[in-house]
């Protein structure tokens, strides 16, 4: 029995929505075959689901049965993919790239909203196009001589990573640079930038223009923040340490978003921005659509630098462009012609040279640093981290078992599949210095020293529910008081926004802290701190929407860094636990980790890599070979 629309609704597997989409679009088109009506639905379910399109090969891999979630049943099979796909293609609602039908159906049977096909073609085409353009021309003795003093020799065994990225970055007008946390991505993101305002100036040309963006406010605020802190160190000029700016916007208020809409914006291919350096932070965390959006509106003769760990969780929306860019899962080497450039200037030999030219150039234009300067060879954390990322369970479980591991450590969960005593007593420990403290900014830097990271946001174990029981924990050890049901708050409750609002200058991730207002008896405000290290107040009325922030789910936590880390994991293998995930909530302890959960849980989420689906990959590397 072939499943139906109708019975994917009822298991809610498609939302309403989904279903509405699909129905409507059959109504407008006269479409009325139960195939091309399924795929639909399913199309629109896939972009909510983070992929840029319906994989349809790939999902009658998939059983049926297997997409129910919770209690809810479902039975059936997929239509046979032969006849599927001549149905999509005989239907009016399905058209080749350059139609005008509501979805696209390309070669690899991969079906697309239209709209995501148009962002997912016009990315490709900006980036291929920046990536084809041959090595850029500098006086090689002089880039020599500036390279030997930002980075100096290490010893002949070991690439310096760090300096092979500046090179690419200085040679080619577009570059990715690639790195887990502790390798030196925005420390050496700001070399570059000051060696390419040296550049300018020994080439007799102004100081270019320098574009700094993030996708959220907290991530462009710390990237503000490393660069006024580590440019005061390099070894240039004033006047060059002047020209790299110190402030970091958002994408979306870098372009100009218009209030309303999540698509217009004010700078766009007819008016692009005024520069000649845009720096994207924390790119894995940028989706499709956006980052389309930001290469539109990029002129063509400005440099592009993606900067961000394509190990990390893609996005909350559609796509995982960094991946993708990357080619994650396969490894590549440079262009002889690269090689010959890069070893011109003195750059590091070892990883370069290919048996033949990368496609369209993509190879050229992407570093991954190696060296992690947090984690040692003996840290728990950084060995753990690498089997996670290398797909290693058995490795990783075995890290996980050494009892002697300082920062890192494993607790089961209670009988009930909740979070046992331990994680209670982990949080009143961690918890303890910042509500000791009576000092308002004091105690907002020390918040920031332990969090609980929980895979679900909501359910058992989920942030939401974490959030009571370590409020209660609290409370037990005489940390919080009662809430104050009058007021709606209570001392010392963190909140983080989840919405960007800039008309009172606070961000989505952006973390405050409950205090009592001097000025009003029994009175409230909030403490947050500001870009300059300052203290911020704002009555709790001013707030843009927020949460409590005891505990948020690992994807709340990306761009943060703590020094120790409680991860919650599920009492069974869940769909959003996987390997990207734990990579993530691991390697945001600088350093301290303890993972509570099922070994089971962990083995699970090890050998389940994130797999969206999206032709960007092909479209930039072409195809995979079997």
């Amino acid at each position: 029995m072939v499943v139906t629309l109708a019975a994917l609704r009822a298991a809610q597997v498609v939302s309403s929505l989904d279903e509405h989409f699909a129905l409507a679009m059959g109504r407008i088109a006269r479409e009325t075959s139960p195939e091309v009506l399924l795929a639909a639905a399913l199309a629109s379910r896939a972009v909510r689901s983070g992929d840029v399109c319906l994989d349809v090969p790939r999902l009658l891999e998939t059983p049926v049965a297997g997409l129910a979630d919770g209690e809810a049943s479902l039975a059936g099979e997929w239509p046979d993919g032969r006849t599927w796909m001549e149905a999509l293609a005989r239907s009016r609602l399905v058209g080749g790239p350059d139609g005008e039908s509501p979805l696209v159906l390309d070669d690899a049977g991969r079906l697309y909203l239209r709209r995501y096909w148009t962002y997912q073609a016009r990315l490709a085409e900006a980036i291929a196009a920046r990536a084809a353009v041959a090595t850029v021309p500098l006086d090689a003795e002089w880039l020599r001589q500036v390279l030997a003093r930002l980075f100096p020799s290490p010893s002949e065994a070991t690439v310096d990573w760090q300096r092979l990225a500046a090179v690419l970055a200085v040679l080619r007008p577009f570059c990715v640079i690639s790195g887990g946390p502790g390798t030196g991505k925005t420390y050496t993101v700001v070399k570059i930038l000051a060696l390419l305002i040296e550049a300018a100036r020994h080439g007799g040309r102004p100081a270019p223009r320098i574009t700094l963006v993030a996708p959220t406010g907290k991530a462009a605020a710390r990237l503000a923040e490393t660069i006024r802190r580590t440019k005061v160190t390099l070894p240039f000029e004033e006047a060059v340490k002047q020209a790299i700016p110190e402030a970091a916007a958002t994408i979306h208020r870098c372009l100009g978003w218009r209030g309303g809409s999540g698509t217009r914006f004010y700078h766009n291919a007819a008016n692009p921005l005024l520069t000649d350096i845009v720096l994207v932070d924390e790119a894995s965390m940028v989706d499709l659509a956006l980052m389309a959006h930001l290469f539109e509106a990029i002129p063509s003769h400005a440099r592009v630098i993606l900067l961000g760990d394509r190990d990390q969780l893609a996005s909350v929306e559609a796509g995982a462009v960094l991946g993708d860019i990357c080619n994650t899962g396969e490894g590549h080497r440079y262009s002889a012609a690269l090689a010959a450039a890069v070893a011109e200037v003195g750059g590091e030999p070892a990883p370069l040279g290919a048996p033949a030219p990368a496609p369209a150039g993509m190879g050229d234009c992407i570093v991954e640093l190696q060296h992690s300067y947090r984690y040692g060879p003996a840290s728990g954390i950084g060995r753990f981290a690498a089997a996670v990322k290398a797909g290693d369970a058995d490795r990783a479980l075995e890290i996980l078992a050494q009892r002697d591991l300082e920062d890192l450590g494993h607790q089961d969960l209670s009988a009930d599949g909740r979070p046992g005593p331990r994680l209670s007593a982990e949080a009143v420990s961690g918890f303890r210095p910042y509500l000791s403290e009576p000092d308002p900014l004091a105690r907002l830097r020390a918040f920031a020293r332990f969090r609980v990271l929980c895979a679900h946001r909501r359910g058992a174990g989920g942030a939401e529910e974490v959030n009571a029981l370590v409020e209660a924990a609290l409370r037990a050890a005489g940390l919080l008081e009662a809430e104050d049901h009058l007021h709606g708050d209570y001392v010392g409750r963190p909140l983080m926004v989840t919405t960007n609002d800039y008309h009172v200058n606070l961000f989505n991730g952006d973390v405050g802290i409950v205090g009592a207002d001097s000025q009003r008896p029994a009175g409230r405000v909030v403490f947050f701190e500001g870009e300059g290290g300052e203290l911020r107040r704002l009555a709790p009325s001013r707030l843009p929407p927020h949460e409590t922030a005891l505990a948020m789910s690992v994807h709340k936590s990306q761009g943060s860094e703590f020094d120790e880390v409680a991860v919650l994991l599920p009492q069974r293998p869940s769909p959003v636990v996987t390997r990207e995930l734990l990579y993530t909530a691991v390697t945001r302890a600088r350093r301290k980790v303890t993972i509570h959960g099922p070994l089971e849980v962990v083995r699970h989420a090890i050998t389940c890599p994130t797999r969206r689906a999206s032709g960007l990959r092909d479209l930039l590397w072409g195809p995979r070979r079997s």
